[in-house]
């Protein structure tokens, strides 16, 4: 299977750090020949950060993927019943994020998307960057890890004498991640090492 002519939905939510790991992925989507509709959570959009400024990201976004950024609950509803994706994409994907998802929590335009893609039982694939996957948040990880129609692109602790509880998916994984969800299967292995060091 190729991507060329599939329309995929890219959400990212608020994990700063990791966008410069993710940008060079949504670029590979699009040259792959997907259609891709971008859509940012309001923290994307109203965050200045040392790693850039929100309003930047979303011109860059914007200029790969020739679309504009779904930026409201609003506009990211017509994704499921009149706007199908054949797949949804949320990297990165925040520990905050993901506890409102595997609790079917709608507070922002990238889980209104993933909702919409779920109600219409299309795959979503979930890159995530959290520092309490090991924490508090593993019982969400593991719903969603069970969840049908979820899939994760491989991940492992980024930092772990630092940060034990921290999680971050392997980036690079994402394009593959998505060939394999669009077959209604799971990349393997899921759990990887994932040391800064090695990337």
């Amino acid at each position: 299977m190729d991507l060329k002519g599939k329309r995929l939905g890219f959400g990212l939510t608020g994990s700063h750090c990791t966008y410069d790991a993710v940008v060079p992925e949504l670029k590979k989507l699009v040259d792959a020949g997907a259609d891709v509709l971008p859509v940012v959570s309001f923290t994307v959009q109203n965050t200045n950060t040392r790693f850039g400024e929100g309003e930047a990201w979303i011109k860059r976004i914007e200029e790969i993927t020739g679309n504009k950024v779904i930026d409201s609950i609003v506009k990211a509803e017509p994704l499921g019943p009149k706007i199908p994706l054949d797949c949804m994409v949320i990297a990165p994907l925040t520990g905050n994020s993901m506890s409102k998802l595997a609790n079917a929590l709608t507070e922002s335009p990238v889980l209104m998307a993933a909702k919409a893609t779920l109600r219409n039982h299309k795959p979503v694939v979930l890159g995530i960057s959290t520092n309490d996957a090991l924490g508090l948040n593993g019982m969400n990880l593991m719903r969603l890890m069970s969840t049908k129609n979820i899939y994760f692109i491989p991940f492992g602790q980024d930092a772990p004498e630092k940060k034990p509880n921290s999680m971050v998916a392997r980036m690079e994984m994402l394009v593959p991640t998505v060939l394999h969800a669009l077959e209604n299967k799971q990349v393997q292995p899921v759990i990887v090492e994932r040391y800064k060091d090695d990337l």
